[in-house]
């Protein structure tokens, strides 16, 4: 099973792109998408992948925001868009596809960048998401989230470590609730498991030359259920071709999804 995740940052930029030719030749069996900006009827056939199931939550109240996607080869057995908490359920965060005991989550975290009012949103739902992950932890499901955290874990996962740690997706707490997510509670980094000593970004600002001298940040994951690490095989990040300010994120699973 591959799975690949992208936030699009306009998922009808992403197409003009090119991204929807290039995503048969990847043979992923699921796709997520976040940051889609768009509401599903705003789109054509131009900006659905051919051949894939496709689903979507989109912000309610505000076209031109947020919003998720999940295509899929197989039908899900069911898709959830709600988690029960209205401030983040209609901000187009969080789609969830289930395939018999798998599920797998588009998820959009917020970004606290903006300033103040929102880094507090941030917070917020760090504080309550904790215990949606543990839910699913204690479920008895294999669940696979894929999405942009907007957080980073390490001094691996920036180019200019000293220099953010003031900044929103690298402060100090937010890198401690990420890291007890992972380190404590038990859910699986797909990335760092596979390559424990890379550097690789998932994300690169447009000012300056950020891309061109790969001055990154990685905040795209692919996090996993205890019992999916055995099956890991090997992940990519596709830093070129370029279809938004983020790079594409894949995992190959011993798991069939077919």
């Amino acid at each position: 099973m591959r799975i690949l995740s992208l936030n699009a940052n306009g998922i009808r930029s992403a197409a003009r792109k090119g991204l929807f030719e290039w995503l048969p030749t990847q043979q992923a069996d699921v796709m997520c998408l976040q940051e889609t900006k768009a509401q599903e009827t705003q789109l054509d056939a131009t900006q659905r992948p051919a051949g894939y199931h496709c689903h979507w939550h989109d912000a309610r109240g505000k076209k031109g925001y947020s919003g998720v996607a999940v295509f899929s080869r197989r039908t899900p057995d069911a898709v959830l868009d709600t988690l029960g908490w209205e401030p983040f359920d209609c901000e187009g965060r969080y789609l969830e596809a289930r395939f018999g005991a798998l599920s797998v989550v588009s998820l959009y975290l917020p970004s606290g960048s903006s300033g103040e009012l929102r880094q507090g949103f941030k917070f917020e739902v760090m504080a309550w998401f904790a215990g949606v992950l543990d839910g699913w932890l204690r479920s008895g499901r294999d669940y696979v989230l894929c999405g942009d955290w907007n957080i980073v874990r390490s001094a691996l996962d920036i180019k200019n470590w000293k220099s953010n740690q003031k900044n929103s997706g690298c402060l100090p707490a937010e890198r401690a609730w990420l890291n007890e997510q992972i380190e404590q509670r038990g859910w699986v980094d797909t990335y760092r498991t596979l390559k424990p000593d890379a550097q690789e970004y998932t994300w690169w600002s447009n000012r300056g030359a950020a891309y061109t001298k790969d001055v990154g940040w990685r905040i795209d994951y692919q996090l996993a259920t205890p019992g999916l690490r055995e099956h890991l095989r090997a992940c990519q990040v596709h830093r070129s071709p370029r279809f938004s300010d983020h790079a594409a994120y894949a995992v190959d699973y011993d798991v069939d999804l077919r």
